[in-house]
């Protein structure tokens, strides 16, 4: 990463806490070179009364914006690094900056509407999912966005992951929805995933580790390359993206002294308890508790907050239901459960082991990561989400 680009992750959290106060802003950072040559020159006219403008070493530019922070515009150029557009209503300030911009940066850009009366406990966050794109991913998505958040997705899956954005967007609510594709699996591609969501959005709250992958298959079946796979992604990928993550977070508390990041792993059951014939994932979500717990313990200083969700089987999404990857049929083929004949016989029987009679739904984990979110006491654990099927002892 070159100086400048540096120097942005430095800066523009640290900026964004300072000019929010009590409440939550969030906004989008316009590099030096995105814009035009006749912008720049031109910058004070498109913008009005509402620009303010900082130079010199990133400790001046911090010392004179708290100094003048109630008189500040909202947006700030920075002069040799780029243009800065804050507000509590990111859909208001992305018309204006169309202005500046050299090319645009989403799919979809929301209509401006007026700020919600009421906020809600999400309102204006920022939290980035991995696995976005689809499955539980997506659900937690769309469910967290219609909370107030802005969600970032991180995904392989382009296709689907701008297509999910883009129907978010169009609800023309204040908040936001943008895609971004990240491998978790490599650290760099993360790395810049994190930087590209401080340009647009000028910070990060929340980064939910949801990517997963599960590959059925008792020890003498698996190959080393599938246990190799299953591992990078359920456990390096979360150590990636933790890592990406941990900077910004760190920054944004040193300059407000009541806010606190936090980093969710979705876990899942299997990780409570072994699983037979599924050892590398399960043990792959064991070490996430391990992890979990170990940066838990790590990060609380720096008011980070690290901890997991474990759900329940949910039936209904991709990952069991798909007709030809599913565990469904994974499971119907390598014979996990006895004397069953078809998929739906699968079902039945993984439902008649949860005491609540049915799998986990999106609605269900939603409210684990909101209690999560809320709360400031409880950091490194594991929270059950299995309707009754594994219970803490």
């Amino acid at each position: 990463m070159d100086v400048k680009n540096e120097k942005i992750l430095k800066l523009v959290p640290a900026i964004r806490m300072i000019m929010s106060g009590q409440s939550l802003k969030s906004g989008s950072f316009v590099p030096i070179n995105q814009l035009k040559d006749t912008d720049q020159e031109h910058i004070s006219t498109c913008l009005g009364q509402s620009i303010s403008v900082f130079s010199g070493s990133m400790k001046n530019v911090l010392k004179e914006i708290s100094a003048a922070k109630d008189n500040v515009g909202e947006y700030l150029l920075i002069e040799d690094l780029g243009l800065l557009a804050l507000s509590a209503n990111k859909s208001k300030v992305e018309q204006k900056l169309e202005a500046v911009r050299k090319e645009s940066r989403t799919d979809i850009l929301p209509e401006a509407v007026p700020e919600p009366q009421t906020k809600r406990q999400l309102y204006n966050k920022i939290i980035a999912i991995t696995g976005g794109a689809m499955g539980y991913g997506e659900g937690i998505a769309r469910q967290l966005f219609n909370e107030g958040a802005n969600v970032v997705l991180f995904d392989i899956n382009k296709k689907s992951g701008q297509a999910v954005a883009s129907e978010l967007n169009r609800q023309k609510t204040p908040n936001r929805a943008y895609f971004i594709r990240a491998d978790v699996t490599n650290q760099q591609s993360i790395a810049d995933a994190i930087f590209e969501t401080v340009l647009e959005f000028s910070g990060l709250d929340v980064i939910i580790s949801n990517a997963g992958v599960l590959k059925a298959g008792g020890i003498d079946e698996m190959d080393p390359d599938t246990f190799d796979f299953v591992t990078r992604v359920n456990y390096q990928g979360y150590y990636n993206c933790v890592r990406a993550a941990i900077p910004i977070m760190k920054l944004q508390n040193m300059y407000a002294s009541a806010n606190f990041g936090d980093i969710i792993q979705i876990n899942s059951k299997s990780g409570l308890e072994g699983s037979k014939k599924n050892f590398a994932y399960s043990g792959s979500k064991f070490g996430g508790i391990g992890l979990t717990q170990s940066f838990a313990m790590e990060l609380i200083a720096d008011r980070i907050k690290v901890n997991a969700i474990c759900p329940g089987n949910y039936f209904d999404g991709p990952l069991w239901s798909d007709p030809e990857r599913g565990l469904f049929i994974q499971y119907l083929r390598t014979g996990k459960v006895p004397g069953a004949k078809t998929t739906q016989d699968v079902r039945h029987h993984y439902e008649s082991m949860v005491p609540a009679g049915r799998g986990c739904r999106i609605e269900d984990v939603i409210k684990a990561i909101k209690y999560i979110i809320d709360q400031e006491y409880e950091t490194g654990q594991a929270v059950p989400v299995t309707g009754g099927q594994v219970m803490l002892s």
